[in-house]
């Protein structure tokens, strides 16, 4: 459980580390970025590692239904990260697309794993997600921007399946099956 929380820890820190200390920050300059990049896939790796080497301690155990529910809000999940990346109609239509994705993704595997290396790590992401967004909103007012180019709706289209078979055949490369027992 050591490196899952280490790897939170640096996650989250690295993240909300512009929005919380900006004179520091700006300090730092063009080279903050890099080590706010490396940081961050520190973090991720680490909870990557750290979780699946979790011992497995059971807090609940979740109705098989809830498999689809959380499919469903996947499906949601992949849509709202393909908003962020794309400039069709699509994009623009709310403030923190990609924020919302993965406040998204967290509660749909909430909803799944009843084990308390899942409540760490999607818990934390949902919290830090909803933690970034009041951060943001607080600093800075948004515009909604125009539409620049609606034959972009393909680009979003082909963007959200891609990142939906690409999730779904990392999951399954993993060993998980996002879609219920085999």
């Amino acid at each position: 459980m050591g490196l899952l929380i280490l790897g939170i820890i640096l996650w989250t820190g690295f993240h909300v580390f512009k929005r919380v200390m900006p004179e520091r920050r700006d300090a730092l300059g063009p080279a903050g970025k890099g080590i706010s990049a490396v940081g961050i896939l520190a973090g991720l790796i680490l909870m990557i590692i750290g979780y699946r080497a979790a011992p497995v301690i059971t807090l609940w155990t979740p109705p098989a239904f809830f498999t689809h529910i959380n499919n469903l809000l996947m499906i949601l999940a992949v849509v709202l990260l393909a908003m962020s990346v794309t400039k069709g109609r699509m994009s623009g239509r709310m403030r923190h697309p990609m924020l919302t994705a993965v406040k998204t993704w967290a509660v749909a595997h909430l909803l799944v794993n009843g084990d308390l290396a899942s409540v760490l790590m999607f818990g934390s992401m949902l919290g830090w997600a909803v933690w970034s967004v009041i951060l943001i909103n607080k600093a800075e007012t948004w515009e909604k921007p125009e539409i620049v180019d609606t034959g972009r709706d393909w680009v979003f289209l082909a963007a959200t399946v891609g990142f939906f078979g690409l999730m779904v055949g990392v999951h399954l490369w993993l060993g998980v099956h996002p879609f219920g027992a085999r």
